[in-house]
């Protein structure tokens, strides 16, 4: 429910000063963030930025024939639309919300003028942004090099870091488009998954019954993901340290150009290599 979330939820907000999340705070705007909404397209001139508190946002590059695949995941950890401060203004990435939740929107500029202005801020979001280059890259490597089975693993993983439980609600065609492979793939290997007791998957929910399991039938990617984002990024905050504070909703009513609700393209999953092959 809207009275539940608060800022701090995200992890880059906990981080700030007093001071400092007091400057941005009267600015933030509570949005709704529901599965499939489309933050921004590919070339698409970034106007807001959006600090996720309970919801998955994925990037994914888009080739011109329409195939695609994940190159990073943004969470509670994060923030989405690093090209504003960054000064790029656009990205060649789509960004996607690939499990439902809220998140906290800021206007762009004022996010650039807080960057431009505070020390604090532009330093832990310029460590941010490594994590994020660690993510990207090791993303490369991993779908190259290491089978369907191994990717699924580190995609559940990377999830679970950003959300407050061990159930995911997603397809198994969301998770084929997310990785770029054939969805045969994916059914292929979430039923040795749930054979080896790791996960439980059903209608579209996938339920995590063995973590430790899950990270020993992973490859190393995301243990270096992780151990990158722990190293750089500040650990959260217990809740219980968390204040309550007064943050404007905003459910979508008034109209944004900048920011429409709008159907993401369809999606092609390119066959190629071994990702494609039926198993």
């Amino acid at each position: 429910m809207p009275g539940t979330q608060i800022p701090q939820q995200n992890h880059l907000l906990a981080a700030l000063s007093d001071l400092e999340r007091a400057r941005i705070l009267p600015h933030l705007q509570l949005v709704p963030m529901p599965l499939g909404k489309v933050l921004y397209e590919s070339g698409d001139v970034l106007r807001h930025v959006y600090f996720p508190i309970d919801c998955i946002v994925s990037l994914l590059y888009v080739m011109e024939d329409g195939a695609s695949a994940e190159i990073a995941v943004v969470g509670n950890e994060g923030i989405v639309g690093i090209g504003l401060f960054m000064g790029g203004e656009t990205t060649p990435s789509r960004a996607i919300v690939q499990s439902a939740g809220h998140a906290y929107r800021l206007i762009g500029q004022r996010l650039k003028d807080e960057f431009h202005r505070s020390s604090e801020l532009q330093h832990l979001l310029l460590l941010y942004v490594q994590t994020l280059i660690t993510q990207t890259a090791q993303t490369a490597v991993c779908n190259r090099h290491h089978s369907i089975d191994q990717q699924l693993c580190r995609f559940l993983l990377l999830s679970l870091d950003r959300l407050s439980d061990n159930k995911l609600a997603m397809t198994q065609e969301l998770i084929a488009h997310m990785l770029g492979v054939r969805r045969e793939g994916v059914t292929e290997a979430a039923g040795k998954l749930q054979k080896a007791g790791a996960i439980h998957y059903s209608r579209g929910h996938i339920t995590v019954l063995d973590r430790p399991k899950l990270e020993a039938m992973c490859c190393e990617c995301y243990a270096v993901v992780k151990r990158e984002s722990d190293r750089l990024l500040p650990q959260p905050r217990p809740p219980s340290s968390m204040k309550q504070l007064h943050v404007p909703q905003d459910a979508f009513a008034e109209t944004h150009a900048s920011s429409p609700w709008r159907e993401p393209n369809p999606v092609r999953v390119r066959q190629t290599g071994c990702n494609s092959m039926r198993i």
